[in-house]
């Protein structure tokens, strides 16, 4: 399926909008610019990774949930993958005539529908909003940074965007909460392997405790 051609009703007008804008905007916003919209996904890769180093002294509920974050992540990228190949929107950067744009356009059959960028921000950022909350409302906003960045630097439409956000934030906490019981169980079981104590760490709710003595008493 391909996406009829982009015309004036389709996004045209405020891509057109934000380009320009962007290309008289100063030139360290334009390199911030550059850098965020990729920088921001290894952020992103990093919250994920130090979630799960926490994980490894907390419960089997805690770890499950840390180890199903990337997971569901990568699942709403495969999705959103899957609906660039169905739908097969050129990106504007090509199809549209007379436009600047700070970053490259992106290879021929590299469709612009969803925003693979957005899905994977907006997706990291609803699973933190689970299992790591105070991270999670920070992490919102700047995942809307991001998605909104890729138009600044001219390579999606603000559609593309929008809709790899709303794709990110409502699918991965799906996963995540489909998964989170057998996600569980199986965390349980594992960490009783010794070979993957490094990976998993101990639940504390499993730590033996020291043995409590009494004072000796002393009597006259």
């Amino acid at each position: 399926m391909r996406l009829a051609k982009a015309g004036p009703d389709y996004g045209v007008g405020v891509y057109r909008d934000i380009t320009e804008w962007a290309d008289s905007s100063p030139g360290w916003m334009q390199t911030l610019g550059e850098i965020g919209t990729e920088g921001g996904i290894l952020l992103f890769v990093a919250l994920l990774l130090f979630q799960w180093w926490r994980s490894r002294g907390r419960d089997d509920r805690s770890m499950a949930l840390a180890l199903l974050a990337p997971v569901a992540v990568a699942a709403v990228y495969v999705l959103s993958e899957i609906l660039k190949v169905w739908l097969h929107e050129e990106r504007p950067c090509r199809d549209i005539p007379n436009v600047t744009t700070i970053a490259e356009c992106p290879e021929p059959g590299d469709w612009s529908f969803p925003s693979n960028h957005s899905v994977i921000a907006a997706a990291s950022a609803a699973t933190l909003l689970i299992t790591w909350r105070l991270i999670g409302l920070l992490a919102l906003p700047v995942a809307a940074l991001i998605a909104l960045s890729r138009v600044y630097v001219g390579v999606h439409y603000l559609h593309d965007v929008a809709a790899g956000y709303l794709l990110g934030v409502l699918l991965a906490p799906l996963v995540v909460l489909a998964l989170m019981v057998p996600g569980t169980w199986a965390v349980t079981r594992l960490r009783q392997q010794k070979g993957l104590a490094l990976v998993l760490g101990a639940s504390p709710l499993t730590t033996t405790p020291a043995p409590q003595y009494a004072p000796h008493s002393t009597y006259r």
